[in-house]
């Protein structure tokens, strides 16, 4: 399984020092960006990276996402397909949003969590099967509904918008 991370300015520390955590128990780590500390960059740029890897290759993979607070991380990634992102405080958290959500890629806050906190966080989300119990199953299928509505309401918005030009 690769773990894609990707983190903007205010998470950069903490992803590097994720990322050193993670190699170390012998994880295969694929950096999305940055690669430098920059304070300018924007964390959908970041999250776009990381999301469409993953739903791209949903079953091997998952993926990390830091930014200050959090949110925007979530926002951007929950846009694609296949993703199911939360943004998770601690390692209880972890728990069930692997084990109830099956949740592919972990968002953490830089601002709110600290290193200690984020290891234990990741062993727990990293290490958790999802439960495959039927009333979660029928959830995350529900899930996938809307999204396929959404991708064909989509088209067909498109398809008008092109049979008008």
């Amino acid at each position: 399984m690769i773990v894609y991370i990707g983190a903007d300015h205010r998470g950069f520390k903490l992803k590097e020092a994720i990322k050193s955590f993670l190699k170390n128990r012998g994880y295969q780590v694929w950096d999305v960006g940055n690669s430098k500390y920059d304070e300018q960059d924007d964390y959908p740029d970041i999250a776009l990276a990381l999301a469409r890897k993953v739903s791209n290759d949903y079953e091997n993979s998952k993926g990390i996402l830091i930014c200050g607070n959090g949110v925007g991380m979530s926002i951007v990634a929950n846009k694609f397909r296949r993703i199911r992102a939360g943004l998770v405080m601690n390692s209880d958290q972890a728990f069930d949003s692997r084990n109830d959500d099956d949740t592919n890629v972990l968002v953490l806050s830089a601002d709110y969590l600290t290193t200690d906190a984020v290891r234990k966080t990741l062993i727990t989300w990293l290490e958790t099967p999802f439960a495959r119990e039927e009333r979660f199953r029928r959830r995350i299928e529900k899930i996938q509904r809307i999204e396929e509505e959404f991708v064909k309401s989509f088209v067909d918005v498109e398809g008008k918008k092109k049979e008008n030009e």
